[in-house]
């Protein structure tokens, strides 16, 4: 039986909307009061698993998971031993390096050489800023990762934007995007060579119904 891992959040109304267009119905998901974390879709065809969105590629790259749908973000910082096949084209967003609004920092090279920039993204962060040549450290927060500037601990933080409201009510502004993120498609690459579950199939009726969409 084919297992799909969908993630929690944001993404997974539109994957679940995706996933039912090419016959694999994960709705159960969706309903209120629901608190199963596996089922089997209404044609017995297929098991969903709902996990948190960075684990999305670890249940594919260990194999529980033959096929998930995870943000380009997560694949990014991961880099979990994974084949994209598609991306999605929903749940955009970008990474961003932000300050406060004002701050006399205009582009991530005027901040400090071994100045403080607090995120979760930590791998992004760290390459990004080793890219420019400029030696900073990387503060790890897994909250409220906006409070680091406003508290004078960071000169910036690097993180997911999508419409920049949360910046903005908090008082701060981008000033540098690091790359693009959407949904993406991802495949344990053996179970795609091997053709599990009729894989090959599902995929290009999924690269179809997209089509439609453009």
């Amino acid at each position: 039986m084919l297992t799909v891992a969908l993630p929690k959040g944001e993404l997974l109304k539109n994957s679940i909307q995706l996933l039912k267009s090419v016959g694999l119905d994960f709705s159960a998901f969706l309903e209120a009061g629901n608190r199963q974390l596996q089922i089997v879709d209404g044609s017995g065809q297929a098991k969903g698993l709902l996990v948190r969105a960075q684990d999305v590629p670890v249940y594919v790259e260990y194999g529980q998971a033959q096929l998930g749908i995870v943000g380009y973000d997560v694949l990014k910082e991961k880099q979990p031993q994974v084949a994209q096949l598609i991306d999605l084209k929903y749940g955009y967003c970008r990474m961003s390096v932000a300050v406060k609004a004002n701050s006399i920092y205009k582009s991530p090279l005027d901040l400090p050489a071994h100045g403080r920039v607090a995120s979760k993204y930590v791998n992004c962060a760290r390459e990004y800023f080793q890219d420019l040549d400029l030696p900073v450290e990387i503060v790890p927060l897994y909250g409220s990762v906006e409070l680091g500037p406003i508290t004078g601990m960071s000169e910036a933080i690097v993180d997911l934007v999508s419409t920049g409201k949360t910046l903005r009510e908090n008082g701060l502004i981008e000033i540098a995007v690091l790359y693009e993120s959407t949904a993406r498609l991802i495949v344990h690459p053996l179970s795609y060579r091997l053709n599990m579950g009729n894989i090959y199939q599902l995929v290009e009726t999924m690269r179809n119904q997209l089509l439609t969409r453009i």
